[in-house]
């Protein structure tokens, strides 16, 4: 939806004067466009090590309706799958959003690691079982045909796509079972999912518990606030991320602000960051389908512009490291303290800017992810992959978009510095 910003906060929303990184690969292009022949979107990427030969490592990357994308770490297509076609004639098709991975999961084959991916278009998970030898590909679809839908009673209300959106999977310590954390599209809610093996190597999942954010504010002066939107449409979440050392779910709440909660949903949420654009108000005109914007009462954040997407952690040893969210508004990426004892504090940030003319940066950004370990000669100091919403030099008026391959220890320097 567009949005027709106020001066005042254009004026918060440069992020000219941060660091700047450069990608050293990007993925091939992907289109958007039927007409021409384009069907896939890239959006959420995740990154799976090759623990017997780390730079056979791979990146996992949802692509919409184009279902998934596999690279290698030159950022190689290694794998291409298709998402699920649509259940009827005139129902939804299969539409990849995000993507997260689950390691060791105890199936009846033994244990194994899995790409999870949301299914927005039939409002279900989907499970990729990896083997980075396997003949036909590394992901092989272990979904059990059984598997309910997440949020819908009945595939007329999987039609409005009020569905399965954003992820984030979760294994507990204390029990070794594992969770897919997961938000429902133009909704504040978060449902959690246990993972369960199912027949045949198969792997299904069962709703614990939801848990809705808020959807309007107080606001200092006393009144109430909603960020604009279209009739019926609430502050939805999309990027999410948990802290496996303790148990914290990061939740962006893409026109509101970045939550911290327990990824178990129960305790209360509290709200780490705003959006600058918090607090300023908004009347959305049906005609254009745009929302235009009053002026900024300055109540919201310095550091992230919406949409507040992709979150990721960058972790380090003894619990140091950050959490790493995309401001899309602004082209920037935002650092926070992973550590809970120092409340979550803003450390910096960094853009992801052009290498060259044949290689651009990141702009509006979807999907991030983050891993800290050695990959091979490539990537010695790990990796950051972050979704690209405007490929450039592009092709021609097409809509292009992809995902760029940042040497880690480049970003960490630039947050350290």
């Amino acid at each position: 939806m567009a949005v027709a910003v106020p001066a005042q906060a254009q004026h918060r929303t440069s992020g000219s004067t941060l660091p700047a990184v450069m990608p050293r690969a990007e993925t091939p292009v992907l289109h958007d466009d039927d007409d021409a022949g384009g069907n896939a979107d890239a959006d959420d990427p995740a990154i799976w090590r090759n623990t017997a030969a780390p730079g056979r490592s791979l990146v996992v990357a949802t692509a919409k309706e184009g279902g998934l994308r596999v690279y290698d770490l030159d950022a190689r297509l290694v794998q291409s799958i298709a998402a699920p076609p649509a259940a009827g004639e005139d129902d939804a098709p299969g539409r990849f959003n995000n993507v997260d991975l689950v390691h060791g999961l105890r199936l009846a084959s033994g244990r194994t690691d899995l790409a999870v991916t949301s299914d927005r278009g039939h409002d279900r998970l989907r499970f990729y079982r990896i083997d980075r030898d396997r003949a036909g590909g590394p992901l092989t679809d272990v979904t059990d045909p059984a598997a309910p839908p997440v949020f819908s009673q009945d595939q007329a209300e999987i039609n409005d796509q009020r569905t399965a959106y954003g992820l984030a999977t979760w294994t507990d310590p204390a029990t070794g079972k594992s969770y897919a954390l997961v938000s429902r599209r133009e909704r504040t809610s978060i449902a959690l999912l246990e993972l369960i093996p199912a027949t045949g190597g198969k792997v299904t999942y069962r709703k614990i518990r939801t848990l809705d954010l808020p959807s309007a504010f107080r606001l200092p002066d006393g009144t109430s606030w909603s960020p604009c939107a279209e009739p019926d449409e609430l502050p939805q979440v999309e990027g999410m991320v948990v802290d496996p050392a303790n148990g914290t779910l990061y939740a962006g709440q893409e026109d509101v602000g970045i939550w911290r909660l327990r990824a178990d949903l129960t305790g209360r949420p509290k709200l780490v960051d705003k959006v600058r654009e918090y607090g300023v108000p908004g009347v959305y005109d049906e005609e254009t389908e745009e929302c235009t914007l009053g002026a900024d009462p300055g109540y919201g954040g310095t550091r992230i512009a919406a949409d507040v997407e992709g979150l990721t952690l960058l972790t380090e040893s003894g619990g140091d490291g950050y959490l790493l969210a995309s401001s899309q508004g602004d082209n920037t990426f935002a650092a926070y303290d992973r550590e809970l004892e120092d409340a979550n504090e803003y450390e910096g940030g960094l853009r992801v800017a052009p290498a060259g003319s044949a290689l651009d940066g990141s702009e509006e950004c979807d999907g991030a992810a983050a891993l800290n370990a050695p990959l091979g000669s490539k990537y010695p100091n790990g990796l950051l992959v972050v979704q690209d919403g405007h490929d450039a030099p592009g092709d021609g008026d097409r809509p292009a978009t992809n995902f760029k391959f940042v040497d880690l220890g480049k970003v960490m320097d630039a947050l350290d510095d």
